[in-house]
């Protein structure tokens, strides 16, 4: 089948998201809602689909099979629940809401209506990424020790000007859960495979965090600019998070795994090098693992995947639990920043 998807909240990423879904041979761009008349019709024109002026408008005319929400960040609760009372698919960019209560209620919310709920971690579907998950899921790096990500950014102050990021009501906290969402999700991934974990089981056992705004002052950001968590995996394993917006100009990304038989590490979600006790042909640099056949992003992946599993009706990998889980940590380490002691995700 052709499924019919309209985005809702014309940003940036819808963008992104538009030229995915032009690389999907089952997807359909056919509608997109913003308040901006401007925005609207420009984007309307630019991808030959349907401005609609606000959601409800357009799930009730534009018969749609999903809604791509891409709405800020607290507000992805209300137009999931609308497009579920409307019997449309929910696919959500991250992280799915700002808290674990919201996106409970989304979970429910989209299970009484009978349709699916996923979410956007289309980081998960870059070629170094499902390389390292396959070898922690064979067990490669043996007993792990340490799961660890760093996001060293940089984001002006002019970034955070008459923008909703940087404020509590709709970013819902920092660098943290904005720019580092899915590094933590990175994390919590791949120690879940090398685990075993249940499914609805967060691989996080405990966060002890630090926050602060170092970098920015004013009016323009409520929250922090930089995050430092410390981590308990369910097994033992420990790991870091560094999460900033706050180191000029901003340095690269780095995700590592590690244990008794072996490491990796991930550089800009693109390259990385890895080495093992056991070796299999003496190769350090990790190898593209399952290339697409073709040239689609990590995003027209992630979308595609949800679309297989409702045409399937099999699982989606990345539903409303697992989504939930980068949150849980999130507010975990933000609970703990505050109290001042390690607090369990859940």
């Amino acid at each position: 089948m052709t499924f019919r998807i309209g985005i809702v909240g014309i940003g940036s990423v819808a963008d992104t998201h538009a030229r995915g879904i032009e690389e999907i041979a089952t997807a359909e761009l056919v509608a997109g809602s913003c308040r901006t008349r401007s925005k609207g019709e420009a984007f309307a024109t630019k991808y030959g689909c349907t401005w609609y002026g606000d959601y409800e408008a357009m799930f009730a005319e534009a018969d749609l099979d999903v809604a791509l929400v891409c709405t800020p960040s607290g507000n992805h609760l209300e137009p999931a629940t609308a497009a579920s009372e409307y019997g449309v698919h929910v696919l959500c960019e991250k992280p799915l809401e700002i808290t674990t209560e919201r996106i409970d209620e989304m979970i429910t919310t989209c299970e009484h209506a009978g349709v699916r709920l996923g979410g956007i971690f289309q980081n998960r579907y870059l070629p170094a990424a499902r390389t390292v998950h396959e070898a922690a899921v064979s067990g490669r790096f043996g007993d792990l020790a340490a799961v660890s990500v760093s996001v060293p950014w940089w984001r002006p102050d002019e970034y955070y000007e008459d923008a909703w990021q940087g404020t509590r009501a709709l970013d819902g906290g920092g660098a943290l859960i904005n720019q580092s969402i899915h590094g933590v999700d990175m994390a919590q991934w791949l120690a879940g495979a090398a685990l075993d974990v249940g499914p609805e089981e967060n691989p996080v056992a405990e966060v002890f965090a630090y926050t602060d705004t170092l970098a920015h002052d004013g009016p323009e950001i409520e929250v922090e600019d930089t995050a430092v968590l410390s981590l308990r995996y369910q097994d033992g394993t420990l790991g870091q998070v560094l999460a900033t917006t706050s180191m000029y100009p901003g340095l690269e990304k780095r995700i590592q795994i590690g244990g008794r038989d072996g490491s990796a590490e991930i550089v800009a979600d693109e390259r990385g090098e890895w080495q093992f006790r056991h070796d299999r042909g003496n190769a350090t640099e990790i190898p593209a693992s399952s290339p697409p056949a073709d040239d689609r992003s990590e995003y027209g992946r992630n979308v595609e995947t949800f679309l297989d599993a409702v045409e399937s009706d099999e699982p989606y990998e990345l539903d409303g639990y697992e989504a939930r889980k980068a949150v849980a940590i999130v507010r975990a380490a933000y609970e703990s920043a505050e109290v001042g002691r390690p607090i369990v995700p859940n």
